[in-house]
């Protein structure tokens, strides 16, 4: 069964003077749906999350937010939201339960029932025990989970989480998703901007954003299969930033970039080239302790879409010249 559309784009553009931030991003979010924004940082994540909050006018296109339109009604927007920054949006000198009835005042919520919605935010931050401790001394993972039922305090129908994973744990991280899906599977739409490409896996769908522009949407599963039609080789030796140009440089590697501490090669056929590989780092003096086929995870799909796009760009401007 079809769902309703909760945020539709068409053509949303924003520019600052000459520099274009956000450039014809057209998309649709189904209610409920956990849509990941993915790209670098400056890739115009925030800048598009703050025109689907009513937070700044678009430049030119058009986009819908629970049925009310961004550039027109940005105030009833904002009472169909909510909305988490990566700063939080907490005040350090307040208390835990400080913040709490100051945000329950900010969406109105009616007295009857802002004692339920406290003792709500506070079982799920767990914070229950610390309700009168100042905000600013907290770690960072409990600070997340109070700014998340900060803006889930009048349960609204969309949720926007700007970079809010930033700077906190991993296992806070984990728990963090885990309060998320739990808010999705309540029908909550929730529209996330990101620049950890492991987190793509938690999202029903996503879109790769590069300079302002769309590069891709789909699945998790379909962009890896859509966009990857070469295989990936994780070479594992030692010097990996030094093997790096030299990887490069072998025939039949179209793309190469460190992952973690390995080099992740994109090969047309990885039994053919695996052998030319190992052969030519063994060559340069470089020890290879491994080298083989891996499945194309979300990162080396970017990172081949990106370059892509940036080889496209070269060769258009060579072209024109």
């Amino acid at each position: 069964m079809a769902r309703d559309v909760a945020v539709r784009l068409e053509g949303l553009t924003r520019r600052f003077g000459e520099f274009t931030a956000v450039a014809g991003v057209s998309l649709e979010v189904a209610q409920g749906e956990i849509f990941g924004f993915l790209g670098p940082n400056g890739a115009g994540k925030s800048t598009t999350i703050r025109m689907l909050c009513g937070l700044l006018a678009p430049t030119s296109g058009r986009g819908t937010v629970a049925g009310f339109d961004v550039a027109a009604e940005a105030e009833r927007i904002k009472a169909h939201i909510g909305y988490m920054s990566q700063k939080f949006s907490l005040y350090d000198d307040l208390t835990v339960e400080q913040n709490i009835d100051f945000f329950s005042g900010i969406y109105r919520i009616p007295k009857v029932k802002r004692d339920e919605r406290k003792a709500w935010v506070l079982n799920m931050a767990g914070l229950g025990a610390l309700r009168g401790q100042l905000t600013g001394p907290l770690p960072g993972g409990w600070k997340q989970r109070l700014a998340l039922g900060c803006a889930l305090l009048h349960e609204p129908a969309i949720l926007f989480l700007d970079e809010p994973t930033s700077g906190v744990d991993p296992v806070s991280r984990r728990n963090f998703w885990d309060i998320i899906h739990g808010e999705a599977e309540r029908g909550t739409t929730v529209f996330v901007t990101t620049h950890y490409m492991e987190e793509a896996e938690y999202c029903d769908r996503i879109g790769l954003i590069y300079r302002g522009e769309l590069v891709a949407t789909g699945t998790p599963s379909e962009m890896k299969e859509r966009f990857m039609k070469d295989a990936v080789l994780e070479i594992r030796c030692d010097r990996p930033q030094e093997a790096l140009a030299v990887i490069e440089g072998a025939e039949g590697v179209k793309d190469a970039a460190l992952f973690g501490r390995d080099v992740h090669a994109v090969v047309a056929g990885a039994r053919e080239l695996a052998p030319l590989v190992r052969g030519r780092l063994e060559a340069a003096g470089f020890r290879v302790v491994s080298i083989g086929q891996v499945p194309p995870s979300l990162e080396d799909v970017f990172v081949s879409l990106i370059e892509r796009r940036d080889r496209e760009e070269t060769a258009q401007k060579e072209y024109a010249q």
